[in-house]
Formats: C-alpha cells, structure tokens, sequence
C-alpha cells in the first residue's frame, strides 16, 4: 500500500502558502489560492488540491505565470464583466470574478463573467459554492477545443481536440450543504489520473485511450500519448463543445486555426424571483424527498450533488487530509529549492482559526 502522510487542513494551507510566497507570490494571492486548493482536497477532489502546487511553480519558473498580477476589467455593463487575467493564478482570478459577479447581481438579477489570459482555475465547484453560500445560482464552465486544443477526443473521433471542459452549478439551500454539480465532460478529469498515478493505482474501464487508440486502465498510457473519452459518448461531447462556444465570449477564438475557450460565470440572484429563504427552505425539502427514494440494491443510500463534498469536508476537517507519499515528497522538494520549511512550526495563528478548532 501507498505511504501516505495525514496532515491537518491549516498545516496544507502553511505549506502551500509559504511556498508560494516564497516563489514570488504576493502575501493576498498566496493565501486565496492555498486556501482554494486545500478546499479541493477537504472536498475529497485531491485531484485540484496540493497535488497541483509543483505544475503552478514551473509555470512562475516559466514566465507563463505572473504572481504578482492583478485581474483587469476590459469591459462591463450593470450584469456583465469582461475580464484579462492578466496571467497570474487562475484560482485568485476566479474567485476575484465571483465575488463581483454576485455583487453585481444583487442589484441586477444577474451578472455573467467572461474571463481570459489565466491558468488553471482548480475545482470550479469552489465557485459554485460561493455563488450558493450568497443566496445565487452560479454556473461556472471553462472549455478549450479545436485541432490540437486537449487529450478529450470528440464522439466518432480519433484524436484529441477538447480539454477536460468542465463545468459546475450552485444552489443555495440554506444550509452548509448547497446543491453542487461539477464535473469534467471527459469521463474523468486528467487530475483523477494524477492521483491515481501518485498511488499507482489503475484508472476505471472507459476512460482513457492509449495512444494507439485502444482502451487502457494504465496512468502511464494516458501520458504516454494517449487520450481521454467524453461522458456520455455524443452527449458528453455536445456539452464540452459548448463550454468552448461560452468561453469564446470573451473573443477568445481563432478562425484561422479554428480554436476556441475561455472561462465563463453567471451569478443569477435567487431573492430577484422569489424570497430567497422560502427557495431554500423548498429546495432543501425537494432534495431530501429525493434522498428518501428507497436505494437499490448494492447502494446504501441515495445520495444528492453536493453530498459527496459537504461529508468529505465535515471528516477531512477533523481527521485530516492523507496526502500520497509522492506528492509529500515533491513538496518537500519545492519547499527545500526555494528554502523553505513544510514542518507544523510554520502554521499561523490565522492558519489555525480559518480552519476552525479540530477536535
């Protein structure tokens, strides 16, 4: 079995924060985009959590990656925002464009967000929540397709032209459990393959492609060349097309190469149509009369979008988040090239009470 660390919620953040910080990130930047990850991994997507932190340092090593930027608005009416990113981390530039996308659909029913020029934005249910947590619905996606655009190939095809193309939906219930959606359009997400990698374990049947285009179970093939499936066959592959063409708002499209994606959020708020604690009170029923369906057989439980990470969250918080040996060991690699420590001594007070008390 795979040696495995159990680390605490605010010991991650530590980590992750200080190593940013000490890669040039601002102190604010770092701090948001920590935070952002170890969410992931309290989630129980360790797929967008920690794992990720060494891929962010080769981009800042790169020039791809500007850890000081700031988000820029290009353009904006009452309901909507265009926005450059600026190149500096996805996670701060999201949660950045959330947070006025719901103020401003406080006042106008509804703001959309298109978003260019940024990197990976981690776990798009982050901003889904945060949309619910306010009282709105928030739809989220980030599509990127054409000739050579990411490992997903398209229904009936051969070779790759789409990314994962996520996309993610939030409704409020009024309780610390908000109705969550967020999945990739491929079968999984290139992230579940890291992690299955770093414990080296197989991959589930029908996801993956080698690169000779027959099925495989094996991480290796996948970057060996290889390919991922869309969910759903035609359907999984209509929904990732569409991710791209709501990305493209934000101009980011190319005729000559055929290329398109970007980033894309709505906050619609719920109190515009309807008393927004009444909604909630009423989707809260409506899911519990779903979960109250009898399970079938081999299933325990009916479980509603939105269980799956409230219940990882409430356990993580308290037993901690284990983290695969490999994984340990690159950050204590990135820690050590930049001298820093990864050692409990270097949680902060702050750190500690974000978290709250671990009992």
């Amino acid at each position: 079995m795979e040696k495995t660390h159990l680390l605490q919620a605010p010991h991650l953040h530590a980590i992750a924060r200080n190593i940013f910080v000490a890669a040039g990130a601002s102190r604010h930047i770092a701090e948001d985009v920590s935070e952002i990850l170890v969410n992931a991994n309290l989630a129980g997507h360790d797929s967008h959590g920690v794992l990720r932190v060494p891929a962010y340092l080769r981009g800042i090593d790169a020039g791809q990656l500007d850890p000081t930027a700031e988000p820029e608005v290009l353009a904006e009416t009452p309901n909507t925002l265009r926005v450059d990113g600026q190149r500096t981390f996805g996670h701060y530039v999201s949660r950045w464009s959330i947070s006025k996308a719901i103020e401003k659909a406080k006042t106008a029913v509804s703001c959309s967000v298109s978003i260019s020029n940024t990197g990976h934005i981690g776990r798009l249910g982050e901003y889904a929540e945060a949309a619910a947590k306010a009282g709105c619905i928030g739809l989220i996606s980030v599509g990127s397709g054409g000739k050579g655009g990411g490992p997903t190939v398209p229904y009936g095809g051969a070779e790759g032209t789409f990314s994962t193309n996520p996309i993610a939906l939030g409704v409020p219930t009024g309780d610390d459990g908000p109705f969550i959606v967020d999945y990739a359009t491929s079968v999984i997400a290139e992230g579940k393959i890291q992690v299955a990698r770093s414990k080296g374990i197989d991959l589930p049947e029908g996801c993956i492609l080698d690169k000779n285009g027959m099925p495989s179970v094996k991480p290796a093939d996948f970057y060996d060349g290889g390919a991922l499936l869309a969910f759903g066959k035609h359907k999984g592959y209509a929904l990732a097309m569409f991710t791209c063409l709501l990305g493209g708002l934000a101009g980011t499209y190319d005729t000559e190469s055929g290329r398109m994606g970007g980033i894309f959020m709505q906050a619609i708020d719920v109190n515009a149509f309807t008393p927004v604690a009444e909604y909630q009170n009423g989707v809260r029923a409506f899911l519990d009369g779903i979960k109250a369906t009898p399970p079938a057989q081999g299933f325990d439980e009916v479980l509603v979008p939105g269980d799956f990470e409230h219940r990882f969250r409430t356990q993580r918080l308290v037993e901690g988040v284990e983290i695969p040996d490999t994984i340990y060991n690159q950050l204590q690699e990135c820690a050590d090239k930049l001298g820093v420590s990864i050692g409990e001594d270097t949680i902060e007070d702050d750190d500690r009470a974000h978290y709250g008390p671990i009992s």
